[in-house]
């Protein structure tokens, strides 16, 4: 079951939507063995705000709201429809959003059938397996959605800025977790990927803003400043990886993420636009329950 519904039929909100995109989707399996180039993330501004109503950052945040309680309700007839499975992939920066994005998009969902899952370094256990081990374990089972604070581009990210491993062994991962999307999606997992795209500064201030409030000090580790350090380099691989895993079953939406409203803004759009070209339906009851009387 090939699942791609990732084409809008609002020719307008399609048009928007491709320009936030590394390009065309790219079969993976058409190109075995060649390099792709890295895409230009400099053409995509992070201050942007394509997706505002452009009435005020008030209006934004109401269409926030109203967009998380359509997702809700849509949320529902997925569970009940069950024919489906939606894993969400979150991956930018520290401080780009990924929490926020969790409380502001998924907030109004019912924790029944929503599930997020938050990536850090792996244990030993999960180290003696394959890189991608872990990850299976954690994907959406039918009707569920699930949503990764981090992912599985960690292993094309982390090792490839510290040089763990070879350009060889950076294009053989990139393969594998397309050929491992591939199958999810197959299999009936939507995959809706999001790149959270913040600038240098306002990393510079959010990063500040943890070590200027105490209630915030919990969510600040100085190995961020050493990846801070590493910002160019980042930059860089996330350039590479874009283009390498933009699929036609897994596609990326780059989300300008300086502005939070914006950013969940953006997000919930897509998400809407996804689900609803999934022709989500109840299941019809069993015949005999129309002749039963509650008493």
């Amino acid at each position: 079951m090939n699942v791609y519904p990732f084409h809008s039929q609002h020719k307008p909100l399609r048009k928007l939507w491709q320009q936030w995109q590394p390009g065309q989707p790219q079969d993976s399996r058409d190109a075995r063995g060649a390099k792709p180039s890295a895409i230009d993330l400099t053409a995509f501004d992070p201050s942007a705000k394509p997706f505002s109503l452009d009435k005020g950052k008030q209006q934004d945040k109401d269409a926030v709201f109203k967009l998380a309680t359509e997702l809700d309700a849509l949320q529902n007839v997925f569970y009940a429809d069950r024919r489906f499975k939606l894993l969400v992939i979150l991956q930018g920066m520290d401080a780009a959003g990924k929490d926020g994005t969790l409380r502001g998009v998924f907030s109004q969902m019912t924790p029944l059938g929503v599930r997020t899952v938050g990536w850090k370094a792996p244990t030993e256990t999960e180290k003696a397996r394959d890189y991608l081990w872990r990850l299976h374990l954690q994907t959406p089972a039918s009707g569920e959605i699930v949503v990764f604070n981090r992912s599985q581009y960690e292993d094309v990210l982390v090792p490839v800025v510290n040089q763990w491993i070879t350009p060889e062994q950076q294009a053989q991962r990139y393969a594998q977790i397309n050929d491992f999307e591939r199958m999810l999606s197959e299999t009936g997992t939507v995959i809706v990927k999001f790149m959270l795209h913040i600038s240098k500064d306002e990393q510079r201030q959010r990063l500040q803003e943890r070590l200027d409030d105490p209630c915030k000090h919990w969510k600040f580790d100085e190995g961020d400043l050493k990846v801070r350090a590493q910002w160019n380099e980042y930059q860089q691989a996330y350039a590479q990886l874009l283009a390498a895993t933009h699929t036609p079953w897994a596609p990326w939406t780059i989300v300008p993420a300086d502005s939070k409203t914006h950013r969940n803004l953006m997000i919930a759009t897509v998400l809407r636009e996804v689900l609803g070209n999934l022709d989500l339906k109840y299941p019809p009851g069993a015949p005999a329950l129309e002749k039963i009387k509650v008493k």
